[in-house]
């Protein structure tokens, strides 16, 4: 079986990365070519890691599994497209224009958003029953979860498909209706927004405001340090999908996130974020 994964950033990279471990060939489709060789630069400095607890990783075997392209008509043959492109709309819209033209028709769409309705994305396409929403978790070759979201068009027959190969990679899930933000954003992203305004006020420092929530509550990670791992850019593009969709305060983006987002201080992934790295 052969998997299309759309955007080789955090997310794409992770995806190839569980997926090719598990013996499925993957093809890497990003635009920007610098960011695919970095990629998979990043996807063997990792297996390298994993490997010296895990003599039986053949690093060798996986990345020959992973090909790279900026092409979608390198896409024709595959059975699924998992994409991970930018929380914004209109970009996931044109991506899904592209893939039409060149996807065959039994090909299955799992779309990897934080906020953006599945049924919405499927309305840009001619194939709504095979669009599936599949929210995997940060860092997805470590978290054996994902939250899976249905369509009000998503077949059962896609449904299926997908349980069965998440499961074929170790993945477990739940599967949910469709809504924006779904259940994990609407809940996780008014933490990150909140804890940031308690941040901005200057309630307390972003250590104090992670430690205390990983003290009080038993989570492995405070909510600081999670918007660090998965890209302050990105909060702040669910915070406003959210927004705009239920109109409510609640997810009005902090200030303080948008400054960071303007001085390129992401996370992890830009070196500073809350945190330095």
């Amino acid at each position: 079986m052969k998997i299309g994964v759309i955007g080789a950033g955090v997310m794409g990279k992770g995806v190839a990365h569980r997926f090719a471990q598990y013996g499925y060939e993957i093809l890497l489709l990003d635009n920007n070519k610098e960011v695919l060789n970095q990629a998979k630069s990043a996807i063997k400095r990792e297996l390298r890691f994993r490997k010296m607890y895990d003599k039986t990783i053949d690093i060798d075997a996986i990345m020959d599994r992973i090909q790279v392209t900026s092409s979608y008509e390198d896409l024709s043959d595959v059975d699924f497209i998992i994409e991970n492109v930018c929380e914004q709309e209109e970009v996931k819209k044109e991506v899904y224009i592209s893939l039409e033209k060149v996807c065959k028709p039994e090909c299955i769409y799992m779309v990897n958003t934080s906020c953006i309705p599945i049924t919405r994305i499927g309305s840009y396409t001619a194939r709504p029953d095979r669009i599936i929403g599949v929210h995997f978790m940060n860092p997805v070759p470590m978290k054996d979860f994902a939250e899976v979201i249905k369509g009000w068009k998503t077949s059962e027959d896609t449904i299926e498909k997908v349980s069965n190969t998440l499961k074929a990679v170790g993945i477990g899930c739940e599967i949910v209706n469709d809504s924006a933000g779904f259940v994990s954003n609407r809940l996780s992203h008014v933490f990150m927004n909140e804890a940031a305004f308690l941040v901005y006020e200057g309630v307390a420092t972003a250590a104090q405001v992670d430690n205390i929530f990983k003290n009080a509550f038993g989570h492995k990670m405070g909510p600081l340090e999670t918007a660090d791992l998965i890209g302050i850019d990105t909060v702040v593009d669910s915070l406003a999908v959210l927004y705009k969709e239920y109109q409510d305060d609640k997810f009005r983006v902090c200030p303080l996130l948008m400054r960071m987002v303007e001085v390129n201080e992401v996370g992890r992934k830009s070196g500073k974020g809350f945190y330095q790295y």
